[in-house]
């Protein structure tokens, strides 16, 4: 049985009130997975961008 299925066989009964409980928590979970990829992406940046930020960078993509 898959996590998926088990999830499913467990709220299955429950009652409403738990239901948007429960609804809730999983929209805060899709949130903070968005949060947390927004932020590693901006601190990858600068750390990035003196690899980026060079002339030769810049020639390696003038023909594109």
């Amino acid at each position: 049985m898959t996590k998926k299925d088990l999830l499913i066989n467990e709220i299955e009964y429950l009652p409403e009130p738990l239901l948007d409980e429960i609804l809730d928590f999983v929209h805060f979970l899709k949130t903070k997975a968005i949060s947390e990829g927004a932020l590693t992406a901006f601190a990858s940046e600068s750390s990035l961008k003196k690899d980026w930020l060079v002339k030769e960078e810049d020639e390696a993509w003038a023909s594109l």
